[in-house]
């Protein structure tokens, strides 16, 4: 079992790798356990719509074999998502997950909050909040 030290470098590792590049099942391979299909299609769905995201550690914390990270997500939304096409539009939107390392290593399981107003805001697909409705 490894360290809380060593789940949080690791977590870095994966969020260094991840970021900016294509997902590809070579690359979930090195972190992701085989059995936690829901976060490769997780990070599928959000690749199909935001390819080649980022993400932007803002805070870690580690203990024992789970890993909070508060970050931001960068990316260009070019592909539908959730009913809504590809604008074209930046966004950059806050999340907080927490990973759970499992004994061989991986990524084993993960609960994510993320700002899905902002997200849905900053794609165009709701009004800004406090906007004034359009006649």
């Amino acid at each position: 079992m490894n360290t809380a030290q060593e789940n949080k470098a690791f977590i870095t590792q994966y969020f260094q790798a991840l970021s900016g590049v294509a997902k590809t099942p070579e690359l979930f391979d090195q972190y992701i356990s085989p059995g936690n299909q829901a976060l490769r299609d997780h990070i599928n769905q959000a690749e199909a719509a935001f390819p080649r995201y980022e993400m932007i550690v803002r805070d870690m914390i580690a203990e024992g074999d789970k890993v909070a990270v508060r970050a931001d997500w960068r990316a260009t939304h070019q592909g539908e998502f959730m009913g809504v096409p590809a604008s074209g539009k930046s966004i950059n939107v806050p999340f907080l997950i927490i990973y759970q390392i499992g004994a061989d290593g991986l990524i084993a399981d993960q609960w994510l909050q993320v700002d899905s107003v902002a997200r849905m805001t900053q794609i165009g697909a709701m009004p800004m909040p406090d906007a004034p409705a359009e006649e």
